[in-house]
C-alpha cells in the first residue's frame, strides 16, 4: 500500500486498516509456524504497511496538536495585546 493512498484515509479508516493488517499478519505468522506457508515477503510487506499506517496516524496526531497549540498561542497573544492596550489607555 502506498503512503499517498494511506494519507488520504480518515482517522477511523486508518485505525480499521491497522487492525486488518495486524490480523492478516497474525494469520500469516500462525500459518508459517504450522508449516503451511513460507511467505516471508508477505510478512515483511505487512509489517511495513502497518508501520506506514502508524506513521501517518502519528503525523495526523502531531498536526492536530500543533494547530491546537497554535490557536491557543494566538488567542493568548491577542488577549495579551488587548490587556496591554487597555493598560496603556489608562
Amino acid at each position: 500500500m502506498k503512503a499517498e493512498k494511506i494519507r488520504n484515509l480518515t482517522d477511523v479508516e486508518l485505525r480499521h486498516q491497522e487492525r486488518d493488517l495486524g490480523d492478516q499478519l497474525f494469520k500469516l505468522k500462525f500459518q508459517m509456524n504450522m508449516g503451511q506457508t513460507e511467505s516471508l515477503k508477505k510478512i515483511r510487506g505487512l509489517r511495513r504497511d502497518i508501520a506506514r499506517v502508524q506513521t501517518v496516524l502519528r503525523e495526523q496526531e502531531l498536526a492536530a496538536v500543533k494547530t491546537e497549540t497554535h490557536k491557543t498561542e494566538t488567542g493568548r497573544a491577542q488577549t495579551s495585546k488587548a490587556q496591554t492596550s487597555k493598560a496603556e489607555k489608562r
